[in-house]
């Protein structure tokens, strides 16, 4: 039998053992343990979570599916639903940056294609550390060829992201995968295991030791034997989760289904015990009959491994055939490993011979739930004391802006996104580098629209606002491309939740998400929490990311950042402000990550939003793009590199305040649109009606980015700085 040390090297706590010792009236078997210690890790459980999670608002007129299945689901009309989710694989992809990265998609497809629906999109939220380390060279070029190389082999196509580089990420990479599928309301599976007597089923591919300990890893802060952990890596085959995908969708039709699951984090522990905890029942696994690809396997191993590509499926019992044929025409494994009990147990026998017997509720509703001690770290007063004056303010600001836009989490990501089959299927509507991504359903008029968002300085800075601006940024990024919000799943990246001022980070991020949604409408429907990111004892920045989707009626009106014709005018929805506080110019300028964030006015997004989703409705506006991160300045040029090529603009803005702060402020409820002359009076009547600051602020015009008495450059040449930035960077340290 084990003892505390081995349960301990398990990560378990000594509480916790003895919990689990008092709940069996016995001393746990090697077997037992290691299930218990993987779904009592925080990577399954969310022990130091829970408490807070309860906070965020999880219902609305459109949610199909809440958070506790294996994605959210949202109405889109005619029959439809969206499906998606966005999750973690940050500490393997670590380790392996290739086969970590390329797993995250894996596993987050799966989680799309085991609830009915067929994927159509992928988009990632990356963040490495500083360009300048030979690590980061490493981890970039890793993690971006594992998500090309899944996605693009499946035939998903990976539609936009976003990618931010800071020194707090050197030793803490992180990979947050988002996929969205569509699937009809009527035709929505679940992973329950009801029905006594019905046969539990595994498919896809051999099981392995790969991945073993995986959630455990995911459950640790990183040591400098961290690289190590390479076996505790799953390993991906996109081909063989392309036959799975269209097995699994064939067997659909046939009716038969009870329940399905992803073995995902934990493998067939997660799979089967969350299977019995919904329905409330219990499972009967015959370990014995898992199919393997390694000999001598245990229990103990078969039942922790993260091998990829495989389904763990509840079908009415007498209907296995039907199954099995479907299976064996995709050639992939198919097993009859159990059935579902009413025992409230899992019981798991190996040729006969018990192996593990444990009650479900003890692996899941009497899993550990902790109330961590929370404390606002006291830098926080020191950090958020920004003095203004103290900035200088540059004498050229065509050099300031050249700078920014050629800096590596401003510059084109093209070189990334190049690797990424964004076309795949033919339904991107929007190519990556807009606002949000656009795909249109095929058969209708209608289009979703993602997007996913965090500035993570502004979280670092105040987690509160830093998350509540997260929300608003993606619905704006949304009514920018003529989409309304729905709904938004979340990526909860954090530092450890045994040290209070990160739980103080993480419960001001729940709060300050939960008022952002419930005032913008846009409930939470999936997500996942990463806490344990950091390295040595230094934790990365809290990064609550945010994916958010939309919906558009008709493609007709959906709107891309970029401006359009010669001669539109261009006009600045919203008010400018004095805000530096963890600007880009003042990290990028001034080398600060100081000051307050900008104020969120959530009333003044409502407006905006609604004025945005009015115009491209009525067809007034040609263009709209949100400001956020670099300011006017740089919104301004990231509209003029239009895909056929830059344009140039003349624009003078009002300099009501100090000069920098005019350009670079990232002052938030703002976005830029143009338009045509004639709508202009259409445009301001809207605006009134809504109580909207607006400006005619230039038009679209020439070949030089002029910002009257401020700034004056050949666009060409800004366009080439932003191209070739992030280009620029991996080539001086390759």
């Amino acid at each position: 039998m084990p003892n505390l040390q081995t349960a301990l090297e398990h990560g378990l706590t000594e509480g916790e053992y003895n919990k689990i010792v008092d709940a069996l009236g016995r001393e746990p078997n090697f077997t037992e343990l290691g299930i218990l210690a993987a779904m009592w890790s925080e990577h399954c459980s969310y022990k130091s979570s829970r408490v807070h999670l309860k906070r965020l608002p999880t219902k609305g007129k459109a949610v199909i599916q809440g958070p506790g299945e294996n994605a959210g689901i949202v109405d889109i009309g005619e029959g439809l639903c969206a499906v998606f989710k966005m999750e973690s694989h940050n500490h393997p992809s670590f380790i392996e940056p290739y086969q970590g990265a390329a797993t995250g998609v894996g596993g987050i497809l799966r989680d799309i294609f085991t609830m009915g629906a067929r994927p159509i999109a992928i988009l990632d939220s990356l963040r490495f550390g500083n360009p300048q380390l030979p690590k980061t060279k490493f981890l970039v070029d890793g993690i971006v060829d594992g998500i090309a190389g899944y996605g693009n082999c499946i035939g998903i196509p990976t539609v936009g992201g976003e990618v931010y580089f800071d020194d707090c990420y050197n030793g803490n990479p992180l990979v947050n995968a988002f996929a969205l599928g569509i699937t009809k309301t009527d035709e929505i599976f679940k992973g329950y295991a009801t029905g006594v007597g019905n046969p539990v089923i595994y498919v896809g591919s051999k099981t392995g030791r790969d991945g073993i300990h995986g959630a455990v890893m995911a459950s640790e802060t990183f040591t400098k034997e961290a690289e190590e952990k390479r076996p505790a890596v799953q390993v991906g085959d996109p081909f063989t989760e392309k036959l799975l995908l269209e097995a699994c969708l064939e067997l659909f039709k046939t009716g038969i289904v009870v329940g399905i699951q992803d073995m995902g984090a934990a493998g067939l522990t997660s799979s089967s015990t969350e299977m019995a905890e919904r329905a409330g029942t219990g499972l009967m696994i015959e370990i014995d009959k898992v199919p393997r690809r390694e000999v001598e396997m245990t229990p103990y191993e078969v039942m922790l491994s993260e091998s990829q590509e495989r389904m763990l499926m509840v079908v009415e019992k007498g209907k296995e055939k039907i199954a099995q044929d479907i299976f064996k025409k995709w050639d992939l494994d198919f097993s009859v490993i159990g059935e579902v009990t009413d025992s409230g147990k899992l019981v798991i026998t190996d040729n006969g011979e018990p192996s593990a017997e444990i009650p479900i509720n003890l692996i899941s509703e009497e899993a550990p739930l902790y109330n961590r001690p929370i404390d606002r770290p006291d830098y926080m007063d020191d950090l958020n004391n920004l003095d203004m004056s103290s900035l200088s303010i540059p004498n050229d600001f065509n050099n300031t802006l050249l700078t920014l836009l050629s800096s590596p989490t401003l510059a084109s990501k093209k070189w990334i996104y190049e690797q990424y089959d964004y076309m795949v299927r033919t339904n991107t509507l929007t190519m990556p580098g807009s606002d949000a991504a656009v795909v249109r359903i095929k058969g209708t008029k209608k289009a979703v629209a993602m997007t996913v968002n965090c500035n993570s300085k502004y979280c670092y800075l105040d987690p509160y606002i830093g998350a509540a601006i997260a929300v608003a940024e993606s619905a704006r990024n949304l009514a920018c491309s003529g989409a309304k919000p729905l709904a938004i799943t979340d990526c909860l990246n954090f530092g450890s939740p045994e040290n209070p001022g990160v739980m103080w980070q993480f419960e001001q991020a729940i709060n300050g998400m939960s008022e952002a949604c419930l005032k913008l409408n846009t409930p939470v429907v999936s997500g996942n929490v990463s806490f344990y990111n950091e390295t040595e004892g230094t934790a990365i920045y809290p990064t609550p990311t945010v994916g958010m989707v939309g919906l558009i009626e008709n493609t007709d009106t959906h709107l891309t950042q970029w401006f359009k014709d010669e001669g539109d005018l261009i006009v600045l929805l919203g008010e400018t402000k004095e805000e530096l506080g963890g600007s880009e110019y003042l990290k990028q300028i001034h080398n600060k990550v100081e000051g307050k964030p900008p104020v969120l006015d959530l009333d003044q997004e409502l407006k905006l939003i609604n004025v945005l989703l009015k115009a491209s409705e009525r067809g007034i506006i040609n263009s709209a793009h949100d400001i956020s991160e670099g300011g006017v300045a740089v919104a301004i040029s990231e509209c003029c590199f239009t895909p056929k090529g830059p344009i140039g603009v003349e624009v003078k803005v009002p300099q009501l305040i100090r000069k920098d702060a005019v350009l670079f402020s990232e002052t938030q409820g703002r976005a830029l649109v143009s338009l045509n002359d004639q709508n202009l009076n259409k445009l301001k009547e809207l605006t009134e009606s809504l109580d909207l600051p607006m400006e005619t602020i230039g038009r679209v015009s020439g070949t030089r980015l002029l910002i009257e008495d401020l700034i004056d450059i050949p666009v060409a040449k800004a366009y080439n700085t932003w191209a070739q930035g992030f280009e620029n960077i991996l080539k001086s340290y390759a």
